[in-house]
């Protein structure tokens, strides 16, 4: 598995479950299957834009497929904490999205 200087696979097709444990525990994130549910979802985002999305696109996306409560940048926060955005996509195994620092 290749990482880029910030963490995030080079090759977006390395990616396995076991994978996305080793980087959160480097993290220090213990995976859940609340974590889990949101990576599977950016992974099927990412199939069908070629994107990883930022903040706004990935909770509005949560809220479409797994509900209001979730849909929330607050509950994001908890599971991925500091940009969720660009951590849920490291661990998710895609490209740091575009339009976060």
């Amino acid at each position: 598995m290749e990482l880029d200087e910030e963490g995030y696979l080079y090759d977006v097709s390395q990616w396995t479950p076991e994978v996305a444990s080793h980087l959160a525990q480097e993290l220090t994130i213990e995976l859940t299957d609340a974590h889990w549910e949101i990576l599977y979802l950016l992974r099927d985002f990412y199939r069908q834009y070629q994107l990883s999305p930022a903040m706004r696109p990935l909770v509005k996306a949560v809220s479409q497929k797994l509900g209001k409560d979730k849909g929330r940048s607050i509950y994001l926060m908890q599971l991925f904490p500091g940009s969720p955005a660009k951590v849920a996509a490291l661990l998710a195994g895609l490209p740091k999205p575009e339009n976060c620092l």
